[in-house]
């Protein structure tokens, strides 16, 4: 009886721990909850389920139309009576069968698949710029984090200087003005934190509802900022990796399409179709009361032949619609360029605002050490240090900025690449 007891005194704390456990999430974890849960990605899921399912069944473009009916009633004469024996109840039964080729199908049948491709790489895309969302909204609340760090080290250090100031007022070697400016800087530094505090919070919650994961959720996010410097030659970027991108292959799909939707088009309006039909009907189960008939015709069109005819222009429209799209990738590939080289560049030269931030950073961090000792030793007033340390603050804050602002360039211009951040990091870091 101990033991049973034991065991389930034991299995209680254990799930009463597991419970309240927090839960910690690297990178890879939040993109695969994301990718899960995102409610987007469901629907194209639904459309891209739908064009695999008809691109599956392409045989239903030439599968024949079938049809079967069947009735009762009555019949009789109005005014002679039913003397002659004819007329009363009757019911029929037929089906019917017709089949209608034409030399448009085959590009129907392209149409279809063209338009899986289509959403396969919508899908795609879509999963790489929700993952290139989170990754930065990941690296955001990191940087958040770090500087939450910063500012609860901050308090500390004024809640000591606070501490000390009124020791050394109480015992009379500082003034009241001192202690005033101590406790006054306190009051600052536990502000600026409760601050960003509720800051934080409020972006975990919108990151965890992005995510899927209920907003009362103990997270905690497990990853760092790695800075290194990148240096790759925009046309070299541009010639290896723009044809890859999502947007210039789905222009090119695009014309694909619209090509193909012309021809479509000139076959149905122009060319010869043939037109198979059946049909058998009876009005009784009598194998000598019933009628059969099968009919082939050919349908020759004339009229889209003719200039300025209704069928005519709508082929004029379909050429014209290639050309426009044409003129659609080529803008596409101009814009795609002129955003790689600007990330290109932008990036080069960012590289040197983070160098100036982390030497500032060290500076401000060694002239605080120095000042707090002069502090220390009664050289320094309270005011001066409080200075020196919001400067330090600022100075680390900005140094956290920066590098967050540099990875998220790293961040755009892979995206821009159609390439993974991870490979272009390993690939193009010196």
């Amino acid at each position: 009886m101990r033991k049973i007891l034991f065991f389930i005194l034991f299995l209680f704390a254990f799930l009463q721990h597991n419970t309240f456990t927090q839960i910690i999430l690297t990178l890879d974890d939040v993109i695969e909850y994301a990718l899960e849960n995102n409610l987007s990605l469901r629907k194209a899921e639904i459309d891209l389920a739908a064009s695999e399912y008809s691109e599956k069944n392409l045989w239903s473009e030439i599968f024949p139309s079938i049809s079967a009916s069947a009735g009762i009633g009555y019949g009789g004469s109005l005014f002679s009576g039913m003397s002659s024996g004819r007329g009363g109840p009757g019911y029929n039964v037929g089906i019917g069968i017709n089949l209608g080729l034409n030399a448009g199908i085959p590009y129907a049948v392209r149409s279809i698949r063209l338009a899986h491709q289509g959403n396969i790489l919508r899908y795609e895309d879509a999963r790489n710029q929700l993952s290139i969302q989170v990754t930065k909204r990941f690296f955001a609340l990191i940087a958040e984090k770090n500087n939450l760090l910063l500012l609860e080290e901050i308090l500390n250090l004024t809640q000591r200087q606070y501490v000390r100031s009124e020791t050394l007022f109480r015992n009379g070697f500082t003034g009241e003005l001192s202690l005033l400016q101590s406790e006054m800087a306190l009051e600052n530094a536990r502000y600026d934190f409760g601050i960003a505090q509720i800051n934080h919070n409020i972006n975990m919650s919108e990151f965890l509802a992005i995510i899927g994961l209920p907003a009362d959720s103990d997270i905690l996010l497990s990853g760092e900022i790695n800075i290194t410097r990148i240096e790759a030659d925009a046309e070299e970027l541009i010639n290896s990796y723009l044809p890859s991108r999502p947007d210039i292959v789905s222009g090119q799909q695009e014309i694909e399409r619209l090509a193909n939707s012309q021809m479509q088009t000139i076959m149905q309006s122009r060319a010869p179709s043939l037109s198979l039909s059946f049909s058998w009907s009876s009005s009784s189960f009598s194998p000598f009361n019933d009628s059969f008939s099968a009919n082939a015709s050919v349908s020759i069109p004339i009229d889209s032949w003719i200039p300025g005819t209704s069928r005519s222009q709508s082929i004029s429209r379909t050429g014209d619609s290639i050309e426009k799209a044409r003129l659609d990738l080529q803008m596409t590939e101009n814009t795609a360029k002129t955003q790689i080289r600007s990330l290109t560049a932008t990036l080069r030269n960012s590289w040197d605002s983070i160098r100036i931030a982390r030497m500032s950073y060290e500076s401000a961090m060694r002239n605080y050490n120095l000042t707090e000792q002069a502090f220390l030793n009664g050289i320094v007033e309270a005011f001066a240090l409080e200075e020196i340390r919001n400067n330090m603050a600022s100075a680390r804050q900005r140094l956290l900025q920066t590098e967050l602002s540099y990875f998220n360039m790293i961040l755009d211009l892979s995206a821009a690449l159609n390439m993974d951040w991870r490979l272009f990091i390993s690939t193009y870091s010196i």
